[in-house]
């Protein structure tokens, strides 16, 4: 299916000079730009987070890294996933720190695991909030999805969102479909979901959409080896009704790890923080320890 949007995230405590000053007032080394893949609003929480947030995505996905910047400028080459693992490290070593713990959403997985097969002893903890299955080269089969997918007949928005997806799924979609199929992405289709949804739409980068996972970018095999090895512990977030990364094949991803924890939100979709905000924190909090 693809429809995914991404986020990727880094915890932990600054330390260092400050020069640069991203949304949220967060500082950041001089060479890592308010537009690269490491900035984000920064809150202070006893901790401070490194997050960036982004709405839906499509194939490739609708929102990057670096996804504030302006369609069609120069240098935008720069937005595919394999080109920001440099941005990172830059703020770890900014940060004067010897490890990271990595949260990651969806696409954004594919940043945080390219981090960690080129960087696995900066690594401290890594959570994989409902990730692409891309990176490794997971097969997620339509069967998978409509599975899932049947599940909510219940729902008022079923029968024009699953005729889309049938069309999806045919081959002879239309760009309304994807819309169409948004709200299997949500545990409920209420208003704070269609907002979140809107959100995303309005924040999509096409430019930088068509460069994350373009040629080049993913070499599966390497980064399932890299994953064989990685020593830090591993957190997989799915959702029960997530359509982009059913359970079963959650389990299959989370196998791919030496020390990988399963976590299924009951009844979640792809945004586990918007479904059951309580349920995401504590599951998180806890691994963090």
């Amino acid at each position: 299916m693809g429809r995914q949007g991404t986020a990727a995230g880094v915890r932990a405590t600054p330390r260092g000079p400050r020069r640069t000053r991203g949304r949220g007032g967060a500082a950041l080394p001089g060479d890592v730009k308010p537009t690269s893949a490491t900035w984000a609003s920064c809150r202070r929480t006893g901790r401070w987070c490194c997050w960036t947030r982004a709405g839906p995505g499509s194939p490739p996905p609708r929102r990057t890294r670096r996804a504030a910047g302006r369609p069609g400028r120069r240098g935008s080459r720069r937005y595919r996933c394999d080109r920001q693992i440099e941005d990172v490290e830059a703020l770890r070593v900014h940060l004067g720190l010897d490890r990271l713990d990595l949260a990651a959403h969806s696409a954004g997985a594919a940043l945080a695991l390219l981090y960690a097969a080129r960087h696995p002893d900066r690594v401290a903890r890594l959570a994989l909030i409902t990730p692409s299955p891309r990176p490794v080269g997971l097969d997620v089969a339509d069967s998978d999805r409509r599975e899932l997918a049947e599940l909510r007949q219940g729902e008022p928005w079923f029968p024009d969102a699953f005729a889309a997806f049938a069309r999806i799924w045919s081959g002879e979609a239309a760009a309304a479909d994807w819309t169409a199929i948004t709200p299997f992405t949500h545990s409920r289709w209420d208003a704070a979901s269609q907002a979140h949804a809107a959100q995303g739409a309005h924040q999509r980068n096409t430019d930088a959409a068509v460069v994350y996972y373009s040629d080049g970018a993913l070499d599966p095999a390497a980064v399932r080896s890299a994953a064989a090895r990685l020593r830090a512990p591993v957190l997989f977030v799915a959702g029960g009704y997530d359509v982009g990364l059913p359970p079963k094949r959650a389990a299959e991803y989370a196998g791919l790890f030496p020390r990988a924890e399963l976590a299924v939100q009951p009844g979640g979709g792809h945004y586990p923080w918007l479904d059951d905000p309580e349920w995401f924190v504590e599951t998180v909090r806890e691994f963090l320890r």
